[in-house]
């Protein structure tokens, strides 16, 4: 059984999210998603933020393979002025990643990072 809903809210957990979700990178699906606050970056926003993100990492896929680069991408961050957009490829899901919103005044970035490589782990497809 998956564990989807529960690693979402894992995720949502972390201090300065704003609001998290799973996709699949090579559909642009969503698989779940949750907002913390849905004025500031609402569920719909998230699902829509998924299918765009989805290209973002094919294309970075795309420009991996084109330099010759062998190793896989762990993360990518998009730094805004006052949100961090964090996207984390599964390693345990084939065309798995996570999405993570964080409020860049209330988050810690990189205890961010660890936390979600841990919920990661515990990922159940």
């Amino acid at each position: 059984m998956d564990n989807i809903k529960e690693s979402i809210q894992s995720a949502l957990n972390i201090d300065g999210t704003i609001g998290a979700a799973i996709g699949d990178w090579s559909t642009g699906f969503s698989l779940g998603q949750a907002s913390r606050n849905e004025q500031t970056f609402s569920s719909v926003k998230l699902e829509q933020a998924v299918a765009l993100n989805a290209e973002v990492i094919k294309a970075k896929n795309r420009a991996r393979e084109g330099l010759g680069i062998t190793s896989p991408i762990e993360d990518i961050l998009i730094t805004l002025a006052n949100q961090y957009h964090l996207l984390r490829i599964c390693d345990l899901a084939e065309g798995v990643f996570f999405y993570l919103v964080l409020d860049r005044e209330k988050a810690n970035l990189g205890l961010a990072r660890i936390k979600l490589r841990q919920i990661e782990k515990n990922l159940r497809m």
